[in-house]
């Protein structure tokens, strides 16, 4: 069995099912049937106004965002999707926050769901720094159907991976 990276964790019995996509060929057309197109946030300020609109939408009293950008070397070096950054810095009497997020470059030719999930995880460790069950509550209450998208995610890089972009 191939030893998936990105569905580490999950049960023995999925990863079967997985590897029987891969070895009949079906998981790039379950992907591309479900996921049919990506999305046209390609610049950074493109995708700093979509993530500004999901959280004027669930986040309105939230910590305002200083930066928000497409990172070419998340992925390889730090082993993630998105990663979110606070900085508190000492100016005169008063004390800064900057709240940064930054997204792997390979969601630049993703599917806007996928991008979405990402977006909303990231959003959510505004208010909950760790990954523990108010987390997850927020990221379902932002997106319903947050799990099954972070599923999917995972099968999309899988086959990236395995089989080449699909996009």
């Amino acid at each position: 069995m191939t030893d998936f990276k990105y569905l580490s964790g999950y049960p023995e019995q999925t990863l079967e099912q997985v590897q029987a996509l891969i070895n009949s060929g079906k998981l790039v057309d379950l992907l591309l049937q479900r996921y049919p197109s990506t999305h046209d946030l390609k610049a950074n300020r493109s995708l700093y106004d979509y993530v500004n609109g999901v959280k004027s939408e669930y986040l309105r009293k939230s910590a305002p965002l200083s930066k928000v950008v497409y990172d070419d070397k998340i992925h390889v070096i730090k082993n993630a999707l998105g990663t979110h950054s606070y900085v508190s810095r000492v100016q005169g009497a008063k004390l800064k926050s900057k709240n940064e997020i930054r997204i792997a470059s390979v969601f630049k030719e993703a599917p806007l769901e996928f991008l979405r999930m990402i977006v909303v995880h990231e959003l959510a460790h505004l208010k909950e720094k760790s990954h523990n069950k108010a987390f997850y509550k927020l990221c379902q209450y932002m997106e319903p159907s947050y799990h099954q998208l972070e599923f999917d995610l995972r099968l999309y890089l899988t086959c990236k991976e395995l089989i080449g972009p699909i996009y």
